[in-house]
This record gives structure tokens, sequence and C-alpha cells, in this order.
């Protein structure tokens, strides 16, 4: 092993779902440094409207360690945690400046988009609104907090513009 082996560097965790929390809280009770980015998006529950915080990479966490084996395993034994985000030589670090960036952008008011909710070709299904019940195809992005749904019936396509809160992605198993 080298010496630069253990040098300090921010790493991705991946979390169980919706353990972000849980994940961030039992680091810092480890004394390790650690960054989960949230932003403040529109709740998604169907019987109210209103502005949480939620993590901008869901299933994600950034600590900062040297990677020492001791270290590593205390953070693999955190309760929430799944993995280190790597390849087969081991967990790859994340650059300092793109941890910075994350934090300026997350501390300040300006909305934060991901553009990863859906990809191209997802099942989805409309939740609300007047196309409520619909079932579909995502096409496309279009234009601030709308998307692009194509409904295929008989052979041809329909396709419908909605908001983005409006739509939900279908489990694999549905579609």
């Amino acid at each position: 092993m080298t010496a630069d082996r253990f040098v300090d560097a921010w790493y991705a965790i991946h979390t169980k779902s919706r353990f972000e929390n849980v994940v961030t809280d039992g680091l810092k009770k480890k004394n390790l440094e650690v960054f989960l980015p949230k932003i403040r998006v529109r709740s998604r529950r169907r019987d109210r409207k209103m502005m949480i915080w939620a993590p901008l990479f869901p299933g994600y966490v950034f600590v900062r360690t040297n990677l020492n084996p001791y270290q590593q395993i205390e953070v693999l034994k955190t309760t929430g945690v799944v993995r280190f985000i790597g390849n087969l030589d081991g967990p790859i670090s994340v650059p300092d400046a793109d941890v910075d960036s994350l934090k300026i952008m997350v501390s300040s008011e300006e909305p934060v988009a991901t553009g990863t909710r859906f990809k191209k070709g997802d099942r989805v299904m409309v939740i609300s609104g007047p196309f409520a019940g619909v079932i579909g195809t995502f096409s496309r992005y279009r234009g601030k907090e709308r998307v692009i749904v194509n409904i295929d019936a008989l052979g041809q396509f329909a396709a419908v513009d909605v908001l983005e809160d409006e739509v939900e992605k279908l489990p694999s198993i549905l579609s």
C-alpha cells in the first residue's frame, strides 16, 4: 500500500432508500465529516402541497475520510450504509471542488434541478390534474416543470403536456 492512499478525500456512499439522514447522523456521531446536500422541493404527497427539504441525490451521502481500514469498516458498519461508490479497484474519491460546488449550490435560495427523475422510455402514471390515471411513456422535459408523456393506443400515440409533479414513475414490475 502506498502512503498517499491514506489522504483525506470525499467519497460518495450509497444508502438504503430514505436513510440519508440516519447515515448522516450516524457518521457525525463517529466524528467523521459528512455532507448531505439538500434542497427545498414541493412535497409530492397527494393530500397537500408544501415545501420540504429533500436530498439532492436520493440514496447518496458524501463522507470525508482517509479510507484507512479502521475508518472504512466504521463507515460501512453505520446503520443504513450500503456501500462506497467505486469500481473493482475500490472506492473512487470525489474531487473537493465538486463537493465545494455542491455546497455553494445548496446554500443559495435559487432552485436546483437535477433532471434525473425520469429517463426517456420510463413507464409513468399521471397522478393528479385533468389527466389523472393516464399511464404512458415519458418522452422528454419541456420547459420549466413540464414533461411530455406519450400514450400508446391502437398502434398510434397521443402526447400530453403535464406538470412534472403530477407524474410518478411506475415500478418496473407494473410497467
